[in-house]
């Protein structure tokens, strides 16, 4: 399963110069590993590294002909629970891209663009950088990159210029979705699975990231110098929408990607609901707004044939890697995987999440959160609790770490891709102001923990149950005798230096 997993995924890195789309490695990587997976799940299983297997087994001693049927059916139900968990992730992205791409359809993105006219290089960046800061927050990154960068074209003719300014767009893009918790996958995905609330993630994240895209921007404006070059954009794309269209589409979008956390707070269900209800109600608007259209206003604006320009592969690419990753996490290959990193750290989530960013720099964040995820089970209390330290920092850190080098993000490879960036290039020009503004934002959450949230440190508290005073009887052969101890690990806010016992 390893190998299939590392061979898939290097065909994924290898996407460009082998011309094979990324989506179709990852979706033949997670069937390959589910497969490998139900046809010796017997094998697999009896290594005893799988958490969950193991805890459905406890006592039970099968014979090889039953012991296989149990396996194979416990595949299957691990196989739909995860699928379950997955298909909220997508669902919830197809919603957030059609809203996405329905509000740029009827233009409603050219009221911002068009109100920047200045030409000086140094405003310019402080203006697209903060832009594009809060933009990717309310959006996603990946769409945001892709609006800045076609706004960029707009304002600045100049290839080297272009690619600082898109170089700087993909910084802030990445840090503006970070603390949002619906403005990057991972942290979509870190909100779903409950690792983190809404609330939480934007009061503990926010100003980490804002340093990361700052710092940069301050160095680079030392240095920088004139105005840019505008080019000639007298042939505009055609306008099929007035500006109060605009303006009302731009309104509803927006206002229905920010209702989502809303919804979920009010009603208690899952986001991925809350975001198709958003874009039934913008789906709904627009059939209403252009249904006396002409034919090729109607085929522009229409959400049906909205759907049609959906990044549909990109969704495949991400139920196929989380496919894999979910298999690797039902065999116990990421159990074993989070013990070896609280060995070699020490369990210090300072150094694991710093890990996991700069590594995301070079593999796709996406599976390795999904990793991550199934590698350390959500705790009642502590730094694994909901809204811990250890997931707070992980939105971070996998949000802006992708930043360092320009294939590192989607909203990089986007970059990368629309303006034909050079990999070295950025690397020489880039990479050190990046890696100097995730380093900055790791401080400064650090910083704020120490402040006003709770500190790194654990404390070990051991408490031990005395023997049960009587014995269970289950039947004539078989008793179950209570004798264990139990270790509870506290994470104390700096705050409460006097807790009272009942709350330990």
């Amino acid at each position: 399963m390893v190998v299939v997993f590392v061979l898939g995924y290097t065909l994924i890195a290898m996407e460009h110069p082998m011309k094979l789309d990324k989506a179709a490695s990852a979706l033949m990587l997670g069937a390959l590993t589910w497969s490998i997976y139900a046809m010796s799940s017997v094998d697999i299983l009896s290594l005893g590294h799988s958490q969950t297997w193991n805890v459905l087994m406890n006592g039970y001693h099968l014979s090889p002909e039953h012991l296989q049927e149990v396996a194979h059916h416990f595949v299957k139900d691990e196989l739909g629970d995860h699928l379950n968990e997955i298909s909220q992730i997508l669902f919830f992205l197809l919603g957030a891209m059609t809203i996405v791409e329905t509000v740029d359809h009827h233009q409603g993105f050219k009221l911002i663009t068009d109100k920047i006219s200045t030409t000086s290089k140094v405003k310019l960046l402080w203006i697209l950088g903060f832009l594009t800061y809060f933009m990717s927050a309310a959006l996603d990154n990946l769409t945001t990159t892709i609006v800045m960068i076609t706004l960029l074209r707009k304002l600045v003719d100049d290839k080297s210029t272009r690619w600082f300014f898109a170089s700087i767009i993909v910084i802030a893009a990445n840090a503006g979705g970070a603390w949002s918790p619906i403005g990057d996958v991972t942290t979509i995905m870190l909100w779903i699975g409950d690792q983190i609330t809404a609330a939480n993630v934007i009061k503990m994240v926010f100003f980490p990231s804002l340093i990361s895209m700052v710092i940069p921007l301050a160095i680079v404006s030392l240095t920088m110098k004139g105005n840019v070059t505008t080019p000639d954009n007298s042939g505009a794309a055609k306008t099929f929408t007035t500006p109060k269209e605009q303006l009302l589409f731009l309104i509803v979008g927006v206002g229905a990607l920010l209702f989502v956390p809303v919804f979920k707070t009010i009603t208690h269900l899952p986001p991925w609901l809350g975001m198709l209800f958003g874009l039934s109600v913008i789906w709904m608007l627009s059939e209403f707004r252009n249904r006396k259209r002409d034919e090729e206003a109607k085929n522009h604006l229409m959400v049906s044939n909205i759907l049609k320009k959906v990044d549909i592969p990109t969704v495949m690419f991400f139920l196929g890697i989380l496919s894999g990753v979910a298999a690797l996490q039902s065999a116990g290959h990421l159990h074993l995987m989070s013990q070896w990193l609280d060995r070699v750290t020490h369990q210090n989530i300072f150094v694991i999440d710093s890990a996991i960013g700069l590594l995301s720099s070079v593999v796709d964040n996406v599976p390795l959160v999904a990793g991550t995820m199934g590698m350390y089970e959500i705790a009642h209390a502590g730094t694994f609790a909901t809204d811990g330290v250890f997931w707070e920092l992980l939105a971070y850190t996998a949000g802006t770490g992708g930043s360092i080098l320009i294939i590192g993000s989607a909203a990089g490879v986007a970059a990368m891709g629309m303006e034909k960036i050079d990999f070295i290039w950025y690397m020489k020009k880039i990479s050190l102001l990046a890696l100097i503004g995730y380093l900055a934002g790791i401080g400064t959450y650090y910083v704020q923990e120490l402040i006003y949230g709770a500190d790194e440190h654990v404390e070990e508290v051991k408490v031990e149950i005395p023997k049960a005073s009587k014995v269970i009887d289950v039947d004539a052969r078989d008793h179950v005798y209570l004798d264990s101890k139990l270790y509870l690990k506290i994470r104390k806010h700096q705050a409460d230096k006097a807790v009272k016992t009942e709350s330990e």
